[in-house]
C-alpha cells in the first residue's frame, strides 16, 4: 500500500473512531461531553444500547453502500452508477409497504400476520430488494449487456415505486412509516442489526477484493477484460450478487440513504486514483464515515428535533458532486 493510500486510511479511521465518539456523547438536548460518561445506569444503558449500536450501525450501513457503489461503477464502467440502479431500493420500499399493508389487513391471530412478524419489516425490505434485482436481472436477460440491464433496473424501479405509491394511497396508515424509511433512518438500528450488517460486510468486501482484477480489467473494456482470461459472465453475476446484497443489507436496516453509495467513491478517486483493490477498501471506509458523520449531524443541528439521515447526506453529497461537476467543466474550459 502506498504512503498516500495508508494515510487515507489512517484518516479515515481516526474519522471513526471520532464520529463514534460524538455519535455516542449526542442526546436529546444536542451535544454535551457529560453525555459520554453518565453518572447513573440508566443514563448508561441509554449511550450504550441506543447511541453506540445505532451511531455504529450508521458506519456499517454506509461501509456497505459505499462498497455497492464501487463495485457499480466499476462493473458498468459509469461514474454515476449508485448502489439503487438495479431497482433496489424500489423493491425495499414496496416490500415494506405490502408486509404493512398486510398487517393492517389480517387478523393479529391469522398465519400471514404471524410470518410476517416473524419475517419483520427488515426482512421485508431486504427480500423486497432481493425481488427487484432478481426481477431486473430477469428483464435483462442475465448479466451479458450491460445497458440492458441498466435500462431494466430503471423500469423496475420506476414499476416498483408507483405501485409503492398506489400502497400508500390504499392504505393511509402505512404513510408514516414508509416515509420514514424513504427518507432514511438510523433510529432503530441495534446491536442486532450491527451484527447482522457487520456479519454480512467483511464478506461481501472480500469477494469484492478478490474480484478487483476483473473490474480492473473492465475498466479497459470488455474486450481487454476478455484477452486477460477472465470469465466475465460468470464473474460478473458475482459482482452483482455483491452489490445487490451489500445494498440490500444497508437499506433493509437503515432505509433509503441517498448519495453515500454514489459520492464515495469518488471522493476516493479525487484524494487518490488507483486500481480496484485499493479503491473497494477506502471506499467501504469512506462510506462509513460519511453516513456516520451525517447522522451525527442529523441528531444534533436542530435538537431536540431530529433530521431524517438520508436528507442530510443528500443535500451534503449532492452538493459535493455539483462541486466536482464545475471543477470539472472549469479544467475543461481552461484547458
Amino acid at each position: 500500500m502506498s504512503k498516500r493510500a495508508l494515510v487515507l486510511v489512517v484518516t479515515l479511521v481516526l474519522l471513526s473512531v471520532l464520529g463514534l465518539v460524538l455519535g455516542a456523547s449526542v442526546g436529546s438536548s444536542g451535544w454535551s461531553a457529560d453525555e459520554l460518561w453518565p453518572a447513573d445506569s440508566v443514563a448508561w444503558q441509554i449511550v450504550w444500547d441506543i447511541r453506540v449500536p445505532r451511531s455504529l450501525g450508521a458506519w456499517l450501513a454506509g461501509a456497505l453502500l459505499g462498497l455497492a457503489g464501487a463495485v457499480a461503477q466499476g462493473l458498468f464502467r459509469n461514474p454515476l452508477a449508485d448502489p439503487y440502479l438495479l431497482g433496489s431500493a424500489s423493491g425495499a420500499s414496496l416490500g415494506l409497504a405490502l408486509a404493512l399493508s398486510l398487517l393492517a389487513f389480517f387478523p393479529a391471530w391469522d398465519l400471514t400476520a404471524e410470518l410476517l412478524k416473524t419475517l419483520g419489516l427488515t426482512g421485508a425490505a431486504f427480500v423486497g430488494a432481493m425481488a427487484a434485482v432478481l426481477l431486473t436481472l430477469s428483464m435483462a436477460r442475465g448479466v451479458q449487456h450491460s445497458l440492458r440491464l441498466l435500462l431494466s433496473g430503471v423500469v423496475v424501479g420506476v414499476v416498483l415505486g408507483a405501485l409503492s405509491s398506489l400502497l400508500m394511497l390504499l392504505q393511509p396508515s402505512v404513510q408514516q412509516t414508509l416515509q420514514a424509511f424513504m427518507l432514511g433512518s438510523t433510529a432503530l438500528v441495534g446491536w442486532t442489526s450491527c451484527m447482522v450488517m457487520a456479519a454480512m460486510g467483511l464478506p461481501l468486501l472480500l469477494v469484492a477484493m478478490m474480484l478487483s482484477r476483473v473490474l480492473d480489467g473492465l475498466s479497459l473494456g470488455e474486450a481487454t477484460a476478455a484477452s486477460l482470461g477472465l470469465p466475465l459472465q460468470q464473474l460478473r453475476w458475482v459482482l452483482i450478487a455483491v452489490m445487490a446484497l451489500a445494498t440490500a443489507t444497508a437499506v433493509a436496516q437503515t432505509g433509503l440513504v441517498a448519495f453515500v453509495g454514489l459520492a464515495a467513491p469518488h471522493m476516493v478517486r479525487a484524494w487518490m486514483p488507483g486500481l480496484h483493490a485499493r479503491l473497494l477498501l477506502l471506499s467501504t471506509l469512506m462510506g462509513g464515515v460519511l453516513l456516520m458523520w451525517a447522522d451525527v449531524g442529523a441528531r444534533w443541528l436542530l435538537a431536540p428535533q431530529e433530521l431524517p439521515v438520508g436528507v442530510v447526506t443528500a443535500v451534503l453529497g449532492g452538493g459535493y458532486l455539483l462541486h466536482l461537476m464545475q471543477r470539472q467543466m472549469r479544467e475543461g474550459s481552461g484547458s
